[in-house]
């Protein structure tokens, strides 16, 4: 008969054994996909795949440097409304929202949320690009900026909540007005954390596709003006992608390749920018 001790111990071991089984399990569909990618886009990157424009149909050549200063444009410009509009919603949240207004702008942004990138894409095509007759670019950067709201502001809402009140009531002790408080104390204390929120939110719209296509669309040269029509590196991908050319084949693995690198150094970029302010926070 094995003793209470020994049962517990080999019950440790099985348990064990199952969540490092689960774990590498679950690391096996990341590094495939990793690695998909990186075979088949690596060829594809060279100095001509960054800086020439798409090739005209059936010639072999060209990039999708257009395709990139479009996606930096976009995401740039949904960055400056999405990004204020995300954390100003999550500070009322969590320092002023009480009662059932509160409530319904809470729900609002988690239904906000779940709604698919491509009915956000209708609704901009609806108030934007019919009445302008066109799409544009502040059309496409519209819809990343709502995309990017939800995630954001529930991002903001929870980190300010754990933040303690003693906190608040120290600088009001000190006789700062709330709204001082809040930016220069409860703000700057949770910068870091409120950081790794928004490079989330950018990050899933770097590789949003199908709002893009009812609102920013595509075209095949540099961009001139953000009211019409710009390039962007997911269009450009599901583009080359669906097309009858190898070469088109093998720019869209080189477009995928990049947006998982640009991915990645995003995350690590974050974490190393954001680790001074955790330490002065503390």
């Amino acid at each position: 008969m094995l003793g209470v001790f020994q049962r517990r111990k080999i019950l440790n071991v099985l348990v064990m054994g199952i969540l490092y089984g689960a774990t590498l399990l679950a690391l096996v569909p990341l590094f495939s996909v990793f690695y998909c990618v990186v075979s088949r886009g690596w060829p594809a990157i060279t100095l001509d795949f960054f800086t020439k424009l798409p090739s005209p149909v059936g010639e072999v050549g060209g990039g999708i440097g257009n395709a990139i200063l479009g996606t930096a444009t976009l995401v740039g410009m949904a960055s400056l409304v999405g990004i204020p509009w995300g954390i100003i919603i999550g500070i009322y949240l969590s320092e002023y929202g009480r009662g059932r207004r509160a409530t319904t702008v809470r729900l609002a942004v988690d239904i906000l949320g779940s709604v698919p990138s491509i009915i956000i894409g209708l609704f901009v095509y609806t108030i934007m690009v019919i009445p302008m007759r066109g799409f544009s670019a502040y059309a496409g950067a519209t819809a990343l900026a709502i995309l990017m709201v939800p995630t954001i502001a529930r991002v903001t809402e929870e980190i300010f909540k754990l933040v303690p009140n003693t906190v608040r009531e120290s600088g009001l002790a000190l006789g700062l007005s709330r709204w001082k408080v809040i930016l220069f104390l409860v703000l700057r204390g949770t910068f870091s954390s409120i950081l790794t929120g928004v490079m989330l939110s950018v990050a899933r719209i770097i590789g949003e596709t199908a709002p893009l296509l009812f609102t920013a669309l595509s075209n095949s040269y540099w961009q001139r003006s953000l009211s019409q029509p710009v390039a962007s590196v997911p269009v450009q991908i599901y583009n080359y992608a669906i097309s009858p050319f190898d070469d088109w084949h093998q720019k869209a693995w080189g477009g995928a390749f990049l947006l998982t690198v640009l991915i990645f150094i995003l995350n690590l970029g974050t974490r190393m920018v954001s680790h001074p302010f955790s330490g002065r926070a503390s």
